[in-house]
C-alpha cells in the first residue's frame, strides 16, 4: 500500500491528493487500533476508535461529489459506478456495526468488524494503485485549484483543517477590489411572474428555503442546487454540469432514469418517496418542469426532513416565543 506516496510527497501542502493521503495514514492507524482492541475488555476504547473511523463518510462524500465529477469530465466514469458501490457496501457495514454498538452485542461486533477492516484496506489499496495515480494524470492544475471550497463543504477526517489550496497570495489593501457585500439596488431587479427581486434576493430566498432543491435541465445535466445550512443530502459545486445518472448511488440510478424518461415523455409529472435517513423521516419529491407550451425543461428534486412535521396535532394559532 502507498506505492504512490513518493509522488504525493512532492505535492504542495493542501493539494487535494496530498490531503487524501494524510487521511489514508489516519485511517490505517485507526484500522490497526481496531484490529488490536478487544471490544469485550474495553468497549469504550473500541467505540471511540470506531466512531472516529466512521467519519470516513466525509471522505466518501468528497470523492463522490468532487473527484468523480472531474474524472467523468475526462471520460473516466468507472469510479462513479464501481467505487461508489464499494462505498455503499462499507456504509452498510458501518450502519450494521452501529446497530450492534447500540445493543453492545459483542459477539456480533467481533464477527462483523473484520469485514469492515478488510473492506477499507482493499479500498485504500485501489485508491493508491489506480484512483489517485490516474486522477493525477487526467486532471490539470487548474482543476485541482477548484477543489478546496467544495471539499470544505463535504468536510475532512483530519482534526486540523488542511491548508487552503492554492495558498492565497497577499493583496495590498489598495488593490483589493473584491466585492464582499450583497447589493440590493432596485436597478438590478428582474420582473418575475409576481413581483420584482434582485438576483441576490433570489439567491437568498433559495438558500433559506427549508427544503433541498436540485434542478436537472432537459439535457439531464445538473444546473443548480440550493446551498442551505441544513441540507438533508450534501452537495458541492462539483455536481454542476454533471449528468444526473452519476449523481445517485448505482443501486438507485435505474429508478432515477425511469423518472426522467417518464417526465420527458409526458406520461408522468411527479414522483414521491419517503425514507428513514439517520433516524429522520425524509420526504423526497420529483417534479417535471415544463414551459408554457408544455415543452419538457427538466426535473426538480426536492428533499425535506418532515420528522417534526409528522408530530403536529391540533392547531397552533398563537406565537409561542414567550
Amino acid at each position: 500500500m502507498n506505492s504512490f506516496l513518493p509522488t504525493v510527497a512532492t505535492l504542495p501542502e493542501g493539494h487535494p491528493v496530498k490531503v487524501y493521503y494524510q487521511e489514508s495514514a489516519l485511517i490505517q492507524d485507526l484500522l490497526l487500533e481496531l484490529y488490536e482492541v478487544d471490544p469485550q475488555a474495553d468497549f469504550q476504547r473500541y467505540y471511540n476508535i470506531f466512531n472516529q473511523l466512521a467519519t470516513i463518510e466525509k471522505r466518501f462524500a468528497r470523492k463522490e461529489n468532487q473527484l468523480f465529477p472531474y474524472l467523468e469530465k475526462y471520460d473516466w466514469k468507472g469510479p462513479s459506478q464501481g467505487m461508489w458501490s464499494f462505498h455503499d457496501t462499507l456504509r452498510d457495514q458501518i450502519r450494521l456495526l452501529n446497530k450492534y454498538n447500540e445493543e453492545k452485542n459483542i459477539p456480533k461486533i467481533i464477527e462483523n468488524l473484520p469485514y469492515l477492516i478488510e473492506g477499507i484496506k482493499r479500498l485504500l489499496s485501489i485508491e493508491d494503485m489506480r484512483l489517485f495515480p490516474n486522477a493525477m494524470d487526467l486532471l490539470s492544475e487548474v482543476d485541482w485549484k477548484e477543489f478546496y471550497e467544495g471539499d470544505e463543504e463535504m468536510g475532512w477526517m483530519l482534526i486540523q483543517k488542511p491548508a487552503k489550496y492554492p495558498a492565497e497570495a497577499y493583496i495590498h489593501p489598495s488593490q483589493d477590489t473584491q466585492k464582499r457585500e450583497l447589493s440590493f439596488s432596485l436597478e438590478n431587479t428582474f420582473h418575475y411572474d409576481e413581483g420584482y427581486m434582485t438576483p441576490e434576493q433570489v439567491n437568498l430566498l433559495l438558500r433559506f428555503l427549508p427544503v433541498d432543491i436540485t434542478y436537472v435541465d432537459e439535457n439531464d445535466k445538473v444546473i443548480f442546487y440550493n446551498r442551505g445550512e441544513d441540507r438533508v443530502f450534501k452537495r458541492s459545486k462539483g455536481i454542476i454540469g454533471r449528468e444526473v445518472r452519476f449523481c445517485h448511488p448505482p443501486k438507485s440510478v435505474d429508478q432515477v432514469l425511469r423518472i426522467v424518461a417518464e417526465f420527458r415523455a409526458g406520461t408522468k409529472d411527479n414522483a414521491d418517496f419517503w425514507i428513514n435517513f439517520k433516524g429522520r423521516m425524509i420526504h423526497i419529491r420529483y417534479f417535471a418542469i415544463r414551459d408554457k407550451e408544455k415543452n419538457y425543461k427538466g426535473v426538480i428534486e426536492m428533499s425535506q426532513d418532515i420528522t417534526e412535521i409528522q408530530k403536529l396535532e391540533g392547531q397552533q394559532r398563537l406565537l409561542d416565543w414567550d
